[in-house]
């Protein structure tokens, strides 16, 4: 995804209008998915948090929009690479010579005077500013993410500190590395380069991440395990049951990340064209396939298949597909979701046997399904996927990469969570966290059961009950405390 800055040309390209209408739209549909996860995982989270937990979204997209702007665009593709690790920050700080063409315009400019790009140099030229956007809302997307490791418990000032420093600190870099020409990408410096060679200036056996397993899924699935050990447990965590409070919620939040993820896979082609086309197909079939391989995990396991799980394998689904979705047919889609549906079911018991508290299972669901789908494509890939005769070099290419991405994202989001942990503090207090996170930083509650005349209506009685259920799970936190 690493855009081509082509040198002044003497003849202005035309901007592709259907290329860029069509990009307006996959980045329309990218923001989405933010919201989207915050109903999804505000209604998995009990009553008196679920304010806190969408919060934690929205405030993500403040957050994350302002860096983006300011530094992370340029960190993440800037011209100037160092070290193979980023580039310079300052370059296109502010989007500067990237959304006009006031000054410090390196490439080419377009018919209408706006800066241009072809990223993948097959002359669809769109403008340099909306690729800048459309990779915003990946940086949104990504650092939200990581939130439902640390459901229930953690101080919103802090989070909002998080989410800038570990998008400069570890997405940045790792966008650069994999998507700007750096060592996790097809580059001639890049290690798939130093494993197999080069051929014409790039790696012979180039890492497949068309539109972030590495990037987002193992990067945001590794960094909320780390937060989930750092922080800790949940008061009455593997004592009493936390069930979500709101399943309906969650299915809506589903459906949303499942519509809004068109625009993430499909809009990676950045043009409206074959590829885009099969993406759309390949992400439904693996979505499709990972519902199923959820719910008959569960119907052999538990004897039911539920709601939750079917939700849950709709996200385990897109996350597999989503480094893969342009180098598969629709079958080995289908395979590849059905397994990742059924690896993400069972993963999440891990924490349990594990003793961790990921509260919304983000470690079974984004990190082993980014995992699967990473290396699954090195086995399914249509071209040069060893289960399709093409040797065992793109599977190692793709271990390699997925390894590399999760070692960097747990070292740093470890330093990172360890000087915040013993600066401003990670926690809510006990009592806090009894009574209600949502109170407790927002002043606010997700559900006011009063109404007029003092009686509840029947849209209420629902929202009663859920709040009972709430406040019988606090006493059984506070026997098991006492």
């Amino acid at each position: 995804m690493s855009p081509t800055i082509a040198p002044l040309a003497a003849t202005p390209p035309a901007i592709d209008t259907s290329a860029t209408a069509f990009m307006i739209i996959c980045a329309a549909l990218v923001l989405l998915m933010t919201p989207g996860l915050a109903l999804f995982y505000g209604g998995m989270t009990r009553a008196k948090s679920v304010l806190n937990m969408m919060m934690m979204s929205f405030g993500a997209m403040g957050a994350a929009g302002v860096v983006y702007v300011l530094w992370g665009y340029s960190m993440s593709f800037g011209g100037s690479d160092i070290g193979g690790i980023l580039a310079n920050p300052f370059e296109k700080f502010g989007l500067r010579g990237v959304a006009s063409t006031v000054d410090g315009v390196t490439g080419t400019v377009g018919a209408d005077g706006m800066p241009v790009i072809d990223v993948f140099g097959a002359d669809v030229w769109i403008p340099e500013v909306l690729f800048a956007g459309f990779q915003l809302t990946f940086a949104i997307i990504t650092v939200a993410l990581i939130s439902g490791a640390i459901a229930d418990r953690v101080k919103f000032s802090t989070w909002m500190v998080f989410v800038p420093v570990w998008l400069t600190l570890v997405y940045f870099p790792i966008a650069h590395m994999v998507w700007g020409g750096g060592l996790l990408s097809g580059a001639e410096r890049g290690f798939a380069a130093w494993l197999f060679g080069t051929a014409d200036g790039a790696a012979t056996v180039a890492p497949i991440d068309f539109a972030g397993g590495t990037v987002v899924h193992i990067n945001a699935g590794m960094a909320g395990l780390v937060l989930a050990l750092v922080v800790g447990k949940r008061l009455g965590f593997g004592k009493t049951a936390m069930r979500p409070h709101n399943v309906p919620l969650v299915m809506i939040g589903a459906g949303l990340l499942w519509f809004g993820w068109f625009g993430f896979n499909a809009g990676s082609e950045l043009a409206a064209d074959g590829v885009a086309s099969l993406v759309w197909v390949n992400t439904t079939a693996a979505t499709a396939a990972a519902i199923l391989g959820w719910l008959l995990v569960e119907k052999l396991r538990d004897g039911h298949a539920t709601s939750i799980g079917a939700a849950s394998g709709v996200v385990a689904g897109l996350v597999a597909i989503t480094p893969a979705c342009g180098s598969l047919s629709p079958v080995g889609s289908l395979g590849l979701g059905a397994v990742a549906g059924a690896l993400a079911a069972l993963a999440v018991g891990l924490k349990y046997r594990f003793g961790y508290d990921d509260s919304l299972d983000v470690v079974g669901v984004h990190l082993v399904a980014g995992l699967w789908g990473t290396v699954g494509t090195g086995l399914l890939a249509t071209d040069g996927g060893l289960l399709y005769g093409g040797g065992v070099q793109q599977t190692v290419v793709q271990v390699v990469i997925a390894l590399v991405s999760l070692v960097i994202s747990a070292v740093l989001t470890y330093v990172i969570a360890i000087v915040l942990k013993h600066t401003m503090g990670w926690r809510i207090s006990e009592e806090d966290e009894v009574s209600g996170i949502d109170s407790a930083e927002h002043a606010e509650s997700g559900y006011d059961l009063a109404s007029r005349g003092g009686r509840l209506g029947s849209a209420g009685a629902g929202v009663a009950t859920a709040a009972a259920h709430a406040r019988q799970q606090d006493e059984t936190i506070e026997g098991a405390r006492a």
